[in-house]
């Protein structure tokens, strides 16, 4: 009888479709795990293609590539050292070809001596948020356990933790040690939330669990690593860090009949809840530094570019940019109107120079003239005898500065970062073709209170893994002075929106948890400005679905996660 097994976490970060690299990625975790003295190691959920694959799965070429990669693999471990637990997709059909809606399983394979040992796919697909695995996949079969050199593992994928039964099933049929391969991106409080649903998948079964998780950016999400090990005590012995690549060998051994594992590295998971004023700043700011670090680099751009307004998120964009790529990859831009305080002219300056990157200066004035002159013959019919200017104009000066971006971005190849916060883009205080072009928007997800929090919380922190500088970065002028799109003379946000403590407790009302505008009123909130607020966020789904793709933190982020008709007519209670 097998009495003790060493099972390696392999945290890795794939790239989407880059299978000879994630290949790569698997061989140098393989070795490492076996410098350590591994006999299994094991890496997350599609981990030879990237997750989630979206439709690109459907494709038979694709899936021919990964097939090949995972034999590859399998051919390794001929050699005697560790086998593998790798996810991958396998077809339901061998053979078949498109169209391939349901016949697509997303796996996890089983590589010892030289080959594809057996596998196990996932059973309980997730079908809501930002998941869509019904369209792609099918579901496999309830599973059984994996004899693995004498040692009967329990494999699932995923969202088969987050329920019951195939945990119950793999117990009631004699596994051992429940294993289970995961890609499951950052939300706020979710690392708390995965060993919560871990402990009680323990405490049902009495069996001890490893999580292994995806970590890096794809698009709009970022998966988190955090991966770990729970005894059946639910003690936790191994705990990886949090947004990096890390192999950690566990040590398991079989007593009084079970087994268990000695403690090992035990990074602390980052918590949010601990009541402090700062409290789950770190795991956000670094959520936001990954997803746009990967976003560039994994799409080959040379670096960001984006306009310093002298405003906090503006500022707050760009210190996050220069934590994730570096200074010398981050070039801003500001773009002065007539409308521009020198207050905001000297707070971008100083804030370009406490960060370290290049400030240049492009004033937007001739083409305000130009547009107004040759819009003038059309337009001047249009205005009022007491103002000739309305939104009209405002909008093209942020246009106006979205075309200088964009020009730039073409001409040298930087990638242009938008810079609105979720509040503004909530209810629409952002202009299509102007403030909101851009390949992505690391503050997409990011409510407004949260912006100037992070911001504060920058000054005093230096993130690990930051290629920025240490200690402050952005002015304090900005974090304290009222924040103004400066588009007209003395204009402040608070014009025509209400205070962003305001807002944005009732946005989370709206967004999040769907509440009612009697609920929301019920909390203390003016019913005229909750009415006020509702319409305006229903208004602005147009632009949302114009709007760049961004980092999503919270558990509805606009996109996937939140999908309303743009043509809606319901007004709801009077």
């Amino acid at each position: 009888m097998v009495d003790r097994l060493k099972i390696a976490l392999a945290q890795t970060n794939p790239t989407m479709g880059d299978i000879q690299g994630n290949l790569a990625r698997l061989r140098a975790a393989r070795a490492e795990a076996a410098a350590k003295g591994a006999d299994l190691v094991v890496a997350s959920e599609m981990v030879i293609t990237g997750y989630p694959t979206e439709d690109l799965v459907l494709k038979p070429m694709f899936l021919e590539a990964a097939h090949a990669a995972i034999e590859a693999l399998a051919g390794d471990t001929a050699d005697g050292g560790p086998g593998m637990i790798v996810g991958g997709p396998s077809l339901k059909e061998p053979g078949a070809r498109a169209p391939l809606f349901g016949k697509v399983l997303n796996s996890a394979y089983v590589l010892d001596k030289g080959e594809i040992l057996t596998l196990r796919s996932k059973y309980d697909l997730p079908n809501y948020g930002v998941f869509d695995d019904k369209r792609v996949f099918g579901a496999g079969p309830l599973p059984g356990p994996v004899n693995y050199r004498g040692v009967r593992l329990g494999v699932m994928i995923c969202e088969d933790m987050w329920t019951t039964e195939v945990s119950e099933c793999l117990e009631e049929s004699g596994a051992e040690i429940l294993i289970v391969i995961n890609g499951s991106p950052y939300e706020l409080n979710k690392t708390e939330e995965r060993i919560q649903l871990a402990v009680q998948r323990v405490t049902e079964t009495g069996l001890p669990i490893v999580y292994v998780n995806q970590v890096g950016g794809q698009d709009e999400l970022v998966f988190d690593g955090a991966s770990f090990a729970l005894n059946s005590d639910n003690s936790l012995p191994i705990h990886l860090p949090a947004f990096v690549e890390a192999v950690e060998v566990s040590d398991w051994q079989r007593e009084n009949g079970g087994w268990i594992c000695q403690n090992g590295l035990r990074e602390a998971p980052d918590s949010s809840l601990d009541g402090s004023p700062d409290a789950g700043m770190e795991p956000i700011y670094r959520t936001l530094m990954l997803g746009l670090r990967d976003y560039v680099n994994k799409n080959r751009f040379p670096g960001v570019i984006l306009g310093l307004s002298g405003g906090i998120d503006s500022a707050l964009s760009a210190a996050i940019a220069v934590d994730a790529l570096g200074p010398e990859r981050v070039h801003c831009v500001m773009m002065p109107s007539p409308y521009t305080s020198r207050e905001s002219l000297d707070d971008a300056a100083e804030a370009a120079g406490l960060m370290g990157i290049k400030l240049d200066r492009v004033s937007i004035e001739p083409a305000m003239q130009a547009f107004g002159e040759m819009l003038a013959p059309m337009l001047n019919g249009y205005a009022s005898e007491t103002n000739s200017a309305d939104t009209t104009e405002e909008n093209i000066q942020a246009r106006s500065r979205g075309l200088t971006l964009m020009a730039i971005s073409n001409k040298l190849g930087y990638m242009v970062l938008s810079t609105g916060n979720k509040s503004e883009v909530s209810v629409g205080y952002a202009t299509l073709y102007g403030d909101m072009v851009g390949g992505y928007n690391v503050l997409k997800d990011v409510y407004k209170t949260l912006v100037f929090a992070l911001s504060r919380w920058r000054n005093q922190v230096l993130p690990p893994d930051a290629m920025g500088p240490a200690g402050r970065v952005i002015p304090e002028r900005i974090i304290t002075k009222p924040p103004s799109a400066e588009l007209k003379p003395d204009q402040k946000d608070e014009d025509s929106l209400p205070p962003y403590d305001v807002l944005d407790d009732i946005l989370k009302a709206l967004i999040e948890d769907e509440e009612s505008i009697a609920a929301i009123v019920g909390r203390g909130h003016d019913r005229e400005t909750v009415n006020r607020v509702w319409r305006m966020l229903e208004l602005a789904e147009y632009k949302r679905r114009q709007a760049c793709p961004g980092v999503k933190i919270t558990r509805r982020a606009f996109g996937r996660d939140r999908r309303y008709p743009i043509t809606n007519a319901f007004k709801g209670p009077a």
